[in-house]
């Protein structure tokens, strides 16, 4: 069966791949299965197809789950517990205020784009738009600007941060495959997602707003802007919050660029709260007493609100293992090897492959944490038989090409439909083609910052 008609090992095994890769898609897409649930079994069927024994396989999967999940799951829960604190106290709604006020009514999509991007930092893009929507509809009450005009820039801002920029638990995931530095993916995913996020959020969001005219839902317009005001915390303690875990990150990777022996003690103790797991666990405590007991909460309520966050993330964090336990059966079944062999062979540049492969199953499965988990897994194999890549940058092509093109398969489309009020060709027109603009900038972007670094 595995000889598959004659052909040679390697082709065998990356046929057996294409053909689970198809079956993933299918499911998910077509037959509309948890995303989990079909990553597990296309994992077994994988490894049982092409010769591993039944014991290696389900080594394989509850290993590469575990080992997926050993940094992720805790970046996802304090990540989430310091965009609940953010949410609660009234820190979201202070940075858009303040900047806001600061940029002008003529300029206020910048500010909705630079908004989205420090709040998106710490929380998933579904939360993001959730948190943020009511602060769009008092905006556009109060300007009387195209709903699309700001909204397009806020959604560009999300995002971006979701697809490029660490500790986001997309990007995460890829630098846990590819063994990137922490610090120097944070910095060229600034470098990448800036320009991409104006092009694609106040330059496009102009554009289209001009030519896609809706309106705010009458009944979500009432419900959020007639909230009665209440006191905000300080806009530089809350964007202090909310930046930490980045400071401490970066601050952990210059340690290690300044000294990379690590021979002195202060060293030791940079990349130690520069390390994403302490950096996220220190600014979630921090986050207690800035955004929480400082706003009048009491245990009690920071204890709820800690605990209710985590819920929703259930789902995330097991399509992440399960895509963890797809990546193990690629690697231990040898596949990894013989896309790695096929691929280098052929001098397939490793940064548009890496591309190209999240961009076709983000396509097909709607979802950017599948396409970006699958995509690791096909891609690292082949980034270790390729000496002297960017590792970094291929993170970021990995992300870039898990946002693009988003359509009637992906969750993110409906709720960007609902929440502003448009049909479906509206949200073809504006939505989908911000986020390939996003995509595509950012991977023009990646290929120039290529042939600099």
């Amino acid at each position: 069966m595995t000889s598959l008609l004659g052909l040679s090992h390697n082709a065998t095994l990356l046929v057996w791949t294409l053909i689970s890769i198809v079956l993933l898609i299918v499911f998910i897409a077509k037959f509309k299965w948890n995303p989990f649930v079909v990553l597990l079994l296309t994992s077994i069927f994988l490894g049982l197809i092409v010769g591993m024994k039944p014991e290696d396989v389900i080594d394989s999967v509850t290993k590469g789950l575990g080992g997926t999940l050993g940094t992720i799951a805790i970046v996802i829960g304090l990540g989430t517990m310091l965009g609940k604190m953010m949410a609660e106290s009234g820190g979201a709604e202070r940075i858009a205020v303040t900047l806001v006020n600061k940029f002008g009514e003529k300029r206020v999509h910048w500010a909705m784009m630079i908004v989205a991007f420090i709040v998106g930092i710490p929380i998933f893009f579904e939360v993001g738009v959730i948190l943020l929507v009511p602060i769009l509809y008092t905006v556009a009450r109060k300007t009387k600007m195209s709903l699309l005009q700001i909204g397009i820039p806020l959604v560009a801002g999300l995002s971006i941060v979701h697809g490029l920029v660490p500790p986001h638990p997309a990007p995460m995931i890829a630098i846990d495959a590819y063994k990137a530095n922490l610090g120097k993916t944070i910095l060229f995913a600034l470098i990448v997602g800036i320009p991409a996020a104006i092009l694609a959020g106040p330059v496009f969001g102009k554009y289209i707003g001009k030519r896609v005219v809706v309106e705010p839902d009458p009944e979500l317009a009432k419900q959020f802007t007639t909230k009665n005001e209440k006191d905000l915390p300080g806009f530089g303690i809350t964007i202090f919050t909310i930046l930490l875990p980045v400071i401490l990150m970066l601050i952990g990777s210059a340690a290690d660029i300044i000294d990379p022996n690590g021979a002195s003690g202060f060293t030791a103790f940079c990349k130690f709260i520069g390390h994403e797991v302490i950096a996220l666990l220190i600014s979630a405590v921090v986050s207690f007493f800035t955004l929480g007991f400082a706003r009048g909460f009491s245990k009690e309520d920071i204890s709820r609100f800690t605990s209710e966050c985590l819920a929703p993330t259930a789902s995330i964090i097991l399509i992440i293992g399960g895509g963890g336990a797809f990546k193990s059966t690629l690697i231990n079944s040898g596949v990894g090897d013989a896309i790695a062999s096929i691929a280098t062979s052929a001098h397939v540049n490793i940064i548009f492959f890496a591309y190209l492969v999240a961009v076709l199953i983000r396509i097909a499965t709607g979802s950017a944490t599948v396409a970006m988990t699958t995509a690791s897994g096909i891609v690292a194999p082949v980034l270790a038989m390729t000496p002297g890549a960017n590792v970094e940058l291929v993170v970021l092509a990995t992300g870039a090409g898990s946002i693009i093109l988003s359509h009637v398969n992906d969750a993110g489309f409906w709720l960007v439909k609902g929440f502003f009020n448009m049909s479906v060709s509206q949200t073809l027109k504006s939505w989908t083609v911000m986020e390939t603009i996003l995509s595509v900038v950012s991977f023009i972007f990646i290929l120039i910052l290529n042939m600099i670094v």
